[in-house]
């Protein structure tokens, strides 16, 4: 099996572990991420132990992976040296959290509901695909982008 076949599998295989914790967690159910945020009305503090959970997990997991001089299936580690933020930055996970506040979907539960085949995450998947192909062409035009 070459390298790239292996970073595929293991990638699907992430990605379906993932998908299952966010069903199992309840977290592809707009209605508990809205629920999260409805602060003065019937809060519903699930999210923040689902996150908790998660953010636990990694915290343990990532320092024991990092020990190893490579990854599993790469010969080095691809891990983000930039510190910065920026305005695009900035711009981007207030963007995020807007749509995750009026739609209740964030990409993964998003995707991971599609599977339910109602109308509500296909007509946000749809809408974040279009989001994606605006992005591509407005960036392209923005100063100091080629």
């Amino acid at each position: 099996m070459t390298t790239h076949n292996r970073n595929a599998l293991a990638a699907y295989a992430v990605g379906f572990i993932f998908a299952i914790g966010l069903g199992l967690s309840g977290m592809t159910q707009p209605q508990k991420v809205l629920g999260f945020l409805d602060l003065f009305g019937h809060w519903d503090p699930s999210l923040i132990f689902v996150m908790g959970g998660a953010v636990s997990v990694h915290f343990v997991t990532y320092r024991l992976i990092r020990r190893r001089p490579s990854p599993l299936f790469d010969s080095k580690w691809h891990v983000p040296t930039s510190r910065d933020v920026t305005g695009r930055l900035v711009i981007g996970s207030v963007l995020f959290g807007i749509g995750w506040g009026i739609a209740g979907f964030c990409p993964g539960p998003a995707l991971t509901s599609l599977a339910t085949v109602t109308l509500k995450p296909w007509v946000f998947v749809g809408a974040l695909l279009v989001g994606m192909l605006i992005y591509q062409r407005v960036e392209k035009k923005l100063p100091g982008k080629n």
